[in-house]
């Protein structure tokens, strides 16, 4: 892979080259992470503003980021797009460069609030393993050049990254490994005349694994286990959670087609499968970036 591939894609993509992330989720994968065009309120503990005179593209309780950090990191998106052969609109680009900024600025702060602090010896300890992936010093400073860092400008992208990485394992970790959790199977159909006659077959006593085997002969309708928020159609879901072991759910319509739905067990204490579990991270830091935005003063000062 190229080292351009490398960058930029995601919030902690300084992280990844280092080797020092887990697996959890990055701020910008969220789905549900809120966009920068919504009004900023007034922060409960502003952080220090930035002592600079240089011009900023974007303050976040008064703590900033440079105009040439914001213009280096777009032309580092725009170059992973041409690279993977992606468009995105200039509107878009901003956004996400802007967004991606605002998320990692609110858990730095939110880390150092905690009184995590990130040294210089951390910084240069991710630094020399940069170069250990990269195979020489010469290697990270082609990289930095093709990449649009100085070595100013990489240090102190390392040390927000690595300091809002800490904010956001904080935030993952304490997501449970077990949670209320249903194991079911299910029959589908796109057309709701072929649910009824199966509901009707189903009140005649013919065994709902029976149906379901007949319309899907690998997994049989199974589902498997899931938690709240784990399947794609809300609707089924929360009629599935009315139900009890054994109990059948009437026809639920959804807008993928109509369902009808055969709970096997329920667990309040269920190992979370490693999507379920991610998923729920994701969702957990989506909820924290909202409220922290909810909650800060964001000024953006680029068009």
């Amino acid at each position: 892979m190229k080292p351009r591939i490398l960058i930029v894609l995601s919030l902690f993509f300084l992280l990844v080259l280092a080797g020092c992330t887990n697996n959890s989720p990055a701020a910008t994968e969220s789905p549900t992470s809120p966009s920068i065009t919504q009004e900023p309120v007034p922060p409960t503990e502003a952080a220090a503003a930035t002592p600079t005179s240089l011009p900023m593209a974007l303050l976040v309780n008064g703590e900033g980021i440079l105009l040439t950090e914001y213009e280096a990191e777009l032309s580092r998106l725009q170059a992973a797009l041409a690279e993977l052969k992606q468009e995105m609109t200039p509107e878009d680009q901003r956004i996400r460069v802007l967004d991606n900024f605002i998320d990692e600025l609110l858990l730095a702060q939110a880390a150092v609030a905690a009184g995590h602090t990130v040294s210089d010896e951390d910084v240069q300890a991710r630094i020399d393993q940069l170069v250990a992936n990269l195979g020489s010093i010469d290697k990270l400073t082609e990289w930095q050049t093709t990449n649009f860092y100085t070595d100013e400008s990489l240090r102190a992208a390392l040390k927000r990254a690595v300091t809002a990485a800490w904010q956001r394992d904080t935030l993952t970790e304490a997501v449970p490994a077990v949670a209320e959790q249903i194991h079911a199977r299910q029959l589908f159909y796109k057309n709701e005349a072929n649910a009824i006659a199966a509901q009707k077959q189903l009140e005649t006593g013919i065994e709902f694994g029976t149906l379901a085997s007949q319309q899907d002969p690998t997994l049989g309708g199974d589902l498997g286990w899931f938690p709240r928020g784990m399947l794609t159609q809300p609707e089924v879901e929360e009629v599935v959670f009315t139900l009890q072991p054994g109990e059948t759910s009437g026809i639920i319509a959804s807008s993928l087609g109509y369902h009808i739905v055969n709970v096997l067990e329920r667990d309040n204490e269920h190992p979370l499968s490693t999507e379920a579990r991610l998923m729920l991270q994701r969702e957990t830091l989506a909820i924290w970036l909202k409220e922290a935005r909810e909650t800060s003063v964001i000024e953006i000062l680029v068009p």
